[in-house]
């Protein structure tokens, strides 16, 4: 190590913390964490090398410092409050950093490199002052495997230090081992000058910054794990980058293992927005969970296969409840190492939204002393808890959490699923023709109904590309190519489903679907992947048969399916679905510079389709029609 870097860290660290930073022999590691010191200015730096009582050390630091309290009754659980203001991912002010000659899709937020380095650098310049730099080494993937990437996290938020414990595998030891030239991630946060609450008090500075360029995310003046967790959706930006270089996929994925006839298990991915099932559906009672919210996907020798990026999750608490979450809410009632946040806190208990029993009338909560009728500054009423409130919890502590997860060698891919919130289109669950048919029709075209996890107007309908279209960090036209050639590969691609969860009634409004439906529709992909059962081919996609529909809900919900559910949920309705097809294609002309011929040729095909349908049988199209 140079004498110029020695003295950097001799001003900082002790001699215990000095001679674990001695062991680095990568000298990009050691420079980011040289120069975020002399940025940041922190009165001392603590370097995590991952031993348990190191963890015991940064869990506890995090009560001291009174980001996170335990005055829970549940032991093991804490909670920990964000601001008012930063409640959730702001597009608003998350940017790529773009050097001058470089260009990337017009839907995606960025600002010019020179200009955004120099602001954010402005923010953090001093920014640790009075405060403790804590450094973690993580790895995104199983460590010692292809799909592997070494992180560097460097922070002043003893509770974004406790939460990567808990998401993200220990990396300190792989640091150690890497080449000079690995790629890693780097990480750069401070949450910034905090007030009597300890939350960021300047959120009108808050950014959120991707520079591409250097593999490193900044964010400052924000405590959301979104935000400030640089390895969640941030770091997905990073890899998309990378996974284009080197021909595979990071993808917004969960991945469920399905039990199927005689004790087999087939694995399918799913890429849901935040807020549309992607938990729930990844959490199904009876199945195996693999990876909740983000996973790499790689050609392996022909086989498309699989791994959890992470090894914990940061999930939504909304709705879950007794009776249709009964295995997570379980999990999280009871002794757990669990951070809970932005919820309601009363007579040492935490409380959400819709969570299946009267909440208290009074408590604590991310707007401080909290009653009901409390409103903000804008007249507006303050729920309980957040609509976006979470908790993070590690996967290991599941008692479904599946066998492969550290499997270096990732889990193969029978099948993979898009869904979104649409309220008047798509059926329940269908399959594309094939693999194009099916990431054009249901991926490119995924549309949803913003949520209260994104930082905006809530209810705005919008098109998501595969559910990842906020993070994609090369040219949307390039990613989707990408998917396409990715599939062209492999000796047998993976099926591709489109899901739908919250199909309404035209006339009254109501949902089709019960929460709990979403478990047949799986187990019926899971059948299709091994061509177990036959399927209906209409003008969106495969759809099932009643009978076969009928012996899974029987089987999996213990209910007796009618046929006139089965009608209603599986008509063909043209005018919304052309009128969906004909949205996505204005937005890919418009938005999706060098789309791929494929895409607006499927989805001028999957109209005319629809509208030969139409003349023959109307408007609203019984799935019975399409039996041959």
């Amino acid at each position: 190590m140079e004498d110029y870097y020695i003295k950097i860290f001799e001003k900082k660290l002790n001699k215990e913390n000095l001679d674990k930073i001695k062991k680095i022999k990568n000298s990009k590691v050691i420079k980011f964490i040289a120069d975020s010191i002399l940025l940041c200015e922190p009165d001392n730096v603590f370097v995590c090398s991952d031993t348990l009582d190191e963890i015991a050390y940064i869990k506890n630091m995090a009560i001291v410092n009174k980001e996170e309290n335990a005055a829970l009754l549940t032991p093991g659980h804490t909670f920990h409050f964000d601001g008012y203001y930063d409640q959730g991912r702001d597009r608003e002010v998350t940017r790529f950093l773009v050097p001058k000659g470089d260009k990337l899709s017009s839907a995606l937020n960025q600002i010019d490199r020179e200009t955004g380095l120099n602001e954010i650098k402005s923010l953090l310049k001093g920014s640790m002052k009075g405060r403790t730099m804590i450094v973690r080494f993580l790895v995104l993937g199983p460590a010692g495997s292809i799909f592997t990437i070494p992180c560097i996290e460097c922070t002043d938020s003893w509770y974004v230090a406790h939460s990567v414990d808990l998401l993200y595998r220990h990396g300190y030891n792989e640091i150690l081992k890497i080449d000079e030239d690995k790629e890693l991630f780097f990480t750069l946060h401070s949450a910034g000058e905090l007030d009597e609450n300890m939350t960021s008090k300047n959120y009108d500075k808050k950014r959120i910054y991707i520079d591409y360029i250097e593999n490193t995310v900044y964010s400052v003046n924000t405590q959301y794990a979104g935000n400030s967790v640089g390895f969640k959706k941030l770091a997905l930006r990073l890899a998309i980058r990378k996974a284009h270089r080197e021909g595979w996929l990071a993808e917004h994925f969960m991945i469920i293992g399905v039990s199927g006839p005689n004790g087999r298990k087939t694995y399918l991915a799913g890429a849901f927005p935040s807020a549309c099932g992607k938990t729930s559906t990844a959490m199904l009672e009876g199945e195996k969970i693999l990876a909740d919210d983000i996973a790499y996907v790689r050609n392996i020798d022909g086989v498309c296969k699989a791994v959890n990026v992470e090894c914990g999750i940061f999930g939504i608490i909304q709705g879950v409840n007794p009776v249709d979450d009964p295995l997570i809410y379980k999990v999280i009632t009871s002794p757990n190492e669990i951070i809970f946040s932005n919820v309601l806190v009363k007579d040492g208990k935490t409380w959400w939204l819709d969570m299946g029993c009267e909440l208290p009338d009074e408590g604590i909560n991310y707007s401080g002393k909290w009653y009901k009728g409390k409103k903000d500054e804008k007249g507006e009423e303050i729920l309980p808890s957040h609509k976006n409130a979470r908790y993070t919890i590690s996967l290991k502590t599941l008692p479904n959490c599946d066998e492969e997860l550290e499997n270096p060698n990732g889990v193969e891919l029978g099948g993979i699923i898009f869904g979104g919130r649409d309220y008047r289109g798509y059926v329940p669950v269908q399959q594309g023709f094939d693999w194009i048919h099916g990431i054009i029709a249901y991926g490119v075209a995924l549309e949803t109904e913003t949520t209260f996890a994104i930082v905006e107007q809530e209810g705005k309908y919008e098109i998501n590309i595969m559910s990842i279209q906020d993070f994609v960090s090369i040219p949307l036209g390039t990613y989707i190519n990408n998917y396409i050639e990715f599939g062209k590969k492999l000796n047998k691609a993976p099926l591709v489903f489109g899901v739908n969860y919250f199909l309404r009634d035209l006339k009254t409004g109501e949902f089709l679907n019960s929460r709990k439906d979403k478990h047949v529709w799986v187990k019926w992909m899971e059948l299709r992947v091994h061509n177990d059962v036959k399927a209906i081919e209409t003008p969106t996609g495969l759809i099932p048969y009643y009978n076969d529909l009928r012996d899974i809900f029987n089987s999996v919900r213990k209910t007796d399916y009618q046929k006139d559910d089965y009608i209603k949920q599986f008509t063909i309705r043209v005018p919304e679905n052309v009128a969906k097809m004909e949205r996505v294609i204005k937005f890919v002309k418009e938005k999706v510079e060098n789309a791929p011929n494929e895409v607006i040729k499927t989805l001028e095909e999957q109209k005319d389709r629809l509208l030969k349908a139409k003349e023959k049988y109307g408007d609203y199209i019984s799935p019975e029609k399409f039996i041959k």
